[in-house]
């Protein structure tokens, strides 16, 4: 509308914010150029923005990761490692409230060569006595967070459980029968895992050697001073396994990170079953089950 030259002009309305228009404002968003007023807008390097682009912003920002593909920044605490710590102990409980339990889902190869295969993964959740789950639960605590912190509950979880099955898997090859139980071959699996990320991240692994070197050196002598057996082959097979994990874990190229960690990992799985199976056929053959 125009007005003759001397005819007073109405005076304009003042823009109004594009989520409250009973609010004026002469603010504009810095990133879409709608107004905004003073609930909406949000500080920015320069100016300000609207809600929805600090949103829009935020979701198009990469996420830092650590060199193992986890991402930083998430919640500290170590779930899957107190999940795994709480699971020991309530099998522990109930091998304590059940008479028959660790004769039931230890690992015993007559029993898995018959077809309770289950055995080769509970027998890693049992302990023989208050002293074994302690030194395990111990060792499980001080390096299961900052393993699981780098690695990320996922692949921490795979390690974890591919470790154990290592460790029964070569225990299962190597002896005929003996009762096997116990979270020493994920143990073992940790601390070779430990192991290979320090030397990936340029860290000083000599500690962590020298605790690998001492266990075993365990493992192999305390039998040889008490009556007690040690499953050295759930240790062994447990560590190799866990080197073996996070190797693929460390040395992944980045561009292809998840694909080669991922198939790494089924890979190392499948060479144990194929051990299981292998061991599985001979023991049936060595007892007529045919």
């Amino acid at each position: 509308m125009s007005y003759p030259p001397g005819y007073p002009t109405p005076p304009q309305q003042a823009p109004a914010c594009y989520r409250h228009p009973d609010r004026p404002t002469y603010v504009r968003c810095t990133r879409c150029n709608r107004y905004i007023c003073g609930e909406c807008m949000h500080d920015a390097a320069v100016g300000h923005q609207c809600a929805e682009c600090v949103n829009e912003g935020a979701r198009s920002v990469r996420q830092a990761t650590t060199p193992f593909g986890a991402v930083q920044g998430r919640s500290r605490t170590p779930v899957v490692t107190y999940t795994l710590i709480g699971l020991n102990v309530a099998m522990f409980a109930l091998q304590m409230a059940i008479p028959g339990t660790q004769r039931a889902l230890a690992l015993w190869p007559p029993a898995v060569a018959d077809g309770e295969w289950y055995r080769l993964v509970t027998s890693a959740f049992l302990h023989f006595g208050v002293t074994h789950i302690a030194f395990n639960m111990l060792a499980l605590y001080f390096v299961g967070p900052p393993l699981e912190a780098a690695l990320g509950r996922l692949r921490f979880s795979a390690l974890y459980l591919l470790s154990a099955l290592g460790g029964s898997a070569l225990a299962y090859l190597l002896t005929l029968n003996a009762l096997t139980a116990g979270a020493s071959g994920a143990v073992f699996g940790l601390f070779g895992a430990t192991f290979v990320v320090g030397k990936r991240l340029n860290m000083d692994v000599r500690g962590v050697m020298a605790v690998i070197v001492l266990n075993l050196a365990f493992t192999f002598v305390f039998p040889l001073i008490s009556s007690q057996n040690i499953s050295w082959q759930g240790h062994i097979g447990g560590l190799v396994t866990g080197a073996a994990v996070a190797a693929a874990y460390a040395y992944a190229p980045r561009t292809s990170r998840v694909a080669v960690q991922a198939g790494a990992c089924a890979v190392i799985l499948v060479l144990l079953l194929a051990i299981i199976v292998f061991r599985t056929a001979d023991l049936r053959a060595m007892f007529g089950l045919g």
